[in-house]
C-alpha cells in the first residue's frame, strides 16, 4: 500500500467519523444541497420505456378567458408554430402589438432572441457558462438559434433593415441575443404598434432550459419577445425607458404582462403541455395535430411536447385556489409516482394560496422530462412547470421539492414578476424560502439551516446584476440560499406571524407589477413599524454574513466577604452584519447554567460574573437562531484550556476539515 492510498482511506476514515459526530448533533442531512438544481444528466443512451399504464385519452377541454383584467396588458402575441420534429425545428409566425405604457413616445422597440445563445461558442451566455449550466453540459449536438425570416407592419411594409443587434453588457459581436428595431413612426402614450414576423428556431439537444431529448422537446424562451419598457417610479426608475440585456450565463428573465394566443402543430401522435387553457378542441388532419391555447395576464408562453407523455388530470379547488385543472404530463418511467406529483402540485397549491393570496389561473400543467433530458428539468414557466427527469426509479424528496419550488414561482417569478437580470433574489430568493415552508408543512422535511449558512464561504451582495456573480455556483449559493436566510433572519427578528404578514403584503401589493428590493424593504418597515436600512445595507446591498464568537475566558480565584469565589470574564465579538439580539450561555462548574442576552449592537461585549465555582464553557447562540452565521465552529469555548492550546485546537480542527474537503471533491 503507498503512502497516497494509505492518506485517502484516513481521510476517509476521518471523514467518516466527523460525518458521525454531525449526523448525532442533528446534521445527518448536512451533506446534501437544499436548493433546487437540476442534476447531472445521464448518459443519453436510449433506455427502454416501460409500458405505459391504461389512462384516459387526453381530454379537450375547451375553456373561455374570464372578463376581468388582472394585469396592464403590455403586449399582445398571436403565433401559429409547427414542429418539424426530424429536423428538430419550429417553423412560426407571430402578430405581436405593444401598447405604450408610458408618458412619452417610443421610437424603438426591443426584442429578445434567445435561442441565438446556442448559436456558437462565442456567444456571451456560453463563454459565460462554459457549456455547462445547472450541472447539465451541453453536447456537441446542443447548438441552436432564431432567424428572423420576415418583419413587417401591418399594411405590409418590411422592417428588417431597420432591425440591428445589439450588446449593451459587453459588446459582443458574435452575441445576437437582443435587437433593436427603430420605428418608422413613435407610438405615443397610451397608443399601441402592431407588427408580424416569420421566425424559424433550430432547437439545441436540450440545454439550459429548452431543446430536444429523443422526441421530447421543451420549448421555453423559442418565439421573438418584447422586452419591458419601465415606466417611471418602476423599480426606482426616475425617468421612463427600456430595461434591456443579452442572454447570460446566470441570467433567467424579465418580461412584461400580456396576452397569448398560441396554435401549435405537431404529429397526431404527440401531447402538448402548454401554457394557459384550450380554448378550441384539436384538430387531428394528415398525421399532424393542431392545438389552440390561449392565456392572459402571463408574463411569458411555454410549451413542451411529446408522444410518450402519459397524461392525467384532476380538478382541484381550496380556499385561495378557486378552480383549477391540475395537468400532470407524465414520463413513463415516472407513471407509478403518479400521486406524488399530484399531491406535491396540491400542496403547493394550497399552501401558497392560504400564505400569499389567491391562484387566480385555471389550470396548471406539470411535465416531467425523460431520462437524459434534465436539461428542461426544475424550470418555471406561467402556469407550466418542469420537474426533474426521470433519472431515478427510486426518487426521493427531490420529486417533492422541485415540484413544490417550481410553482412557488407562479407567485415570485410569474405574478409579481421581478426582474430577474438584476435582482434575481426576490425571485429565486424567496420561492427557496417558500418552498422550505411547504416541505417541512406537509412532508416534515425542515432546512438544516447552520449548515446551508456554512455553505457561504464567498457571500456577495443578492442586490446585482445575475452576471456579475463569479461562477454558477456563486450565483447559486446567493441568490438561492444566502437570500433565503436573509429572509429567515427577518423572520427570527420579527416572528412567524409578523413575517407572514410581510410576505403577503408584498404579493398582493405588488402582483402584476416589477417591484424591486427598496420595495421590499418598504414593506417589511411599514409592517414592523421599524427600519431596516442596517440590516439591508449589510445583508442585501451588501456581502456581511452575521459571525459571532466566544473570543476568551479569563477565570481567576478571588476573595469575596470571606469566602473563596471565581471572577470569570467571557470576551463575545460580533464580525459582520447584526442581526439583533443574541443568546450567550454560560456553563458552571457546579451545574449552574446562565443564560444572557446580548443585544449585538457593538462589535463586543464583555460579561463578567463572580460566582462559586469556575465557568467551564460559554456559548454564544447556542440554539443556532443566528441563520446568517457561517462559521459556528468559533461559538463554543471551553475555560480550561490555556490560550496555546486552544487555538491550536482551534486552527488545527479547522485545517482539518478544510484538508478533508479539498481531498474528498472531485
Amino acid at each position: 500500500m503507498n503512502p497516497r492510498h494509505a492518506k485517502r482511506i484516513l481521510l476517509f476514515v476521518l471523514a467518516a467519523v466527523l460525518i458521525g459526530v454531525t449526523a448525532r448533533q442533528g446534521f445527518g442531512n448536512a451533506w446534501v444541497s437544499q436548493y433546487t438544481f437540476a442534476s447531472a444528466p445521464a448518459k443519453k443512451d436510449a433506455a427502454p420505456k416501460p409500458a405505459a399504464p391504461p389512462v384516459a385519452q387526453e381530454p379537450d377541454n375547451v375553456m373561455q378567458p374570464k372578463p376581468v383584467a388582472l394585469s396592464k396588458r403590455v403586449t399582445e402575441y398571436h403565433i401559429d408554430v409547427t414542429l418539424q420534429e426530424n429536423a428538430h425545428m419550429l417553423q412560426g409566425e407571430q402578430s405581436v402589438t405593444w401598447t405604450n405604457p408610458g408618458k412619452q413616445q417610443v421610437s424603438e422597440l426591443y426584442f429578445h432572441f434567445y435561442p441565438n445563445a446556442f448559436r456558437s461558442k462565442d456567444t456571451t451566455f456560453m463563454k459565460e457558462s462554459g457549456g455547462q449550466l445547472r450541472e447539465d453540459k451541453a453536447t456537441s449536438d446542443s447548438t441552436g438559434y432564431m432567424n428572423l425570416l420576415s418583419l413587417e407592419t401591418t399594411e405590409g411594409y418590411s422592417l428588417l433593415p431597420r432591425l440591428h443587434f445589439v450588446q449593451p453588457d459587453d459588446g459582443n459581436p458574435s452575441d445576437l441575443t437582443l435587437a433593436k428595431l427603430k420605428l418608422p413612426t413613435p407610438v405615443a402614450p397610451g397608443k399601441s404598434v402592431t407588427l408580424r414576423m416569420k421566425f424559424e428556431v433550430k432547437l439545441p439537444e436540450v440545454f439550459a432550459r429548452m431543446g430536444y431529448s429523443g422526441n421530447f422537446v421543451m420549448a421555453g424562451q423559442w418565439f421573438p419577445k418584447l422586452a419591458v419598457y419601465e415606466t417611471a417610479g418602476t423599480r426606482g426608475r426616475a425617468t421612463e425607458g427600456w430595461n434591456v440585456h443579452q442572454y447570460h450565463g446566470n441570467s433567467e428573465f424579465y418580461s412584461d404582462f400580456g396576452i397569448y394566443s398560441v396554435k401549435i402543430n405537431v404529429p397526431s401522435s404527440y401531447k402538448v403541455a402548454a401554457t394557459g387553457f384550450q380554448t378550441k378542441a384539436s384538430v387531428v388532419k394528415d398525421g399532424r395535430k393542431t392545438y389552440q391555447f390561449y392565456a392572459d395576464d402571463v408574463i411569458d408562453f411555454g410549451w413542451s411536447a411529446s408522444p410518450d407523455f402519459i397524461y392525467y388530470e384532476e380538478p382541484y379547488s381550496t380556499t385561495g385556489v378557486p378552480g383549477v385543472r391540475i395537468k400532470l404530463y407524465l414520463d413513463p418511467l415516472h407513471a407509478k409516482f403518479k400521486d406524488r406529483y399530484l399531491h406535491a402540485a396540491k400542496s403547493a397549491l394550497a399552501k401558497y394560496a392560504q400564505w400569499y393570496g389567491e391562484y387566480p389561473y385555471t389550470t396548471l400543467s406539470v411535465v416531467v422530462p425523460p431520462k437524459g433530458g434534465n436539461g428542461a428539468g426544475g424550470m418555471e414557466y406561467p402556469t407550466l412547470v418542469t420537474a426533474f427527469s426521470a433519472e431515478n426509479s427510486n426518487p426521493g424528496y427531490d420529486l417533492e421539492r422541485t415540484v413544490v419550488h417550481e410553482i412557488g414561482h407562479q407567485y415570485w417569478y410569474g405574478m409579481v414578476a421581478s426582474n430577474e437580470f438584476e435582482e434575481a433574489w426576490l425571485d429565486e430568493g424567496f420561492t427557496s424560502y417558500a418552498e422550505d415552508k411547504v416541505m417541512e408543512s406537509e412532508y416534515g422535511v425542515a432546512p438544516n439551516l447552520p449548515v446551508e449558512s456554512s455553505y457561504m464561504t464567498d457571500p456577495a451582495p443578492l442586490k446585482q446584476l445575475s452576471w456579475s456573480y463569479q461562477s454558477n455556483n456563486h450565483y447559486a449559493e446567493n441568490v438561492y440560499i444566502r437570500a433565503k436566510l436573509v429572509l429567515v433572519g427577518i423572520e427570527r427578528q420579527v416572528g412567524d406571524a409578523t413575517m407572514r404578514k410581510i410576505m403577503r403584503t408584498y404579493f398582493q401589493k405588488y402582483k402584476f407589477k416589477h417591484p424591486s428590493t427598496a420595495d421590499f424593504q418598504k414593506v417589511v418597515e411599514t409592517v414592523t413599524k421599524t427600519k431596516w436600512n442596517d440590516y439591508f445595507s449589510h445583508f442585501v446591498y451588501g456581502d456581511a454574513m452575521s459571525d459571532y464568537s466566544v473570543d476568551s475566558i479569563r477565570v481567576k480565584p478571588v476573595k469575596q466577604d470571606g469566602q473563596q469565589e471565581y471572577e470569570n470574564v467571557v470576551l463575545i465579538k460580533k464580525t459582520g452584519g447584526s442581526i439583533g439580539p443574541v443568546t450567550v450561555m454560560l456553563h458552571f462548574a457546579d451545574g449552574t447554567v446562565m443564560p444572557r442576552v446580548w443585544d449585538g449592537q457593538d462589535a463586543h461585549v464583555q460579561i463578567k460574573i463572580v460566582h462559586s465555582s469556575k465557568l467551564l464553557w460559554a456559548a454564544v447562540d447556542p440554539q443556532n437562531d443566528n441563520v446568517l452565521d457561517n462559521k459556528h465552529i468559533n461559538n463554543f469555548m471551553k475555560a480550561d484550556l490555556d490560550e496555546k492550546t486552544r487555538t491550536r485546537w482551534s486552527v488545527g480542527l479547522s485545517k482539518l476539515v478544510e484538508t478533508l474537503f479539498s481531498s474528498l471533491a472531485w
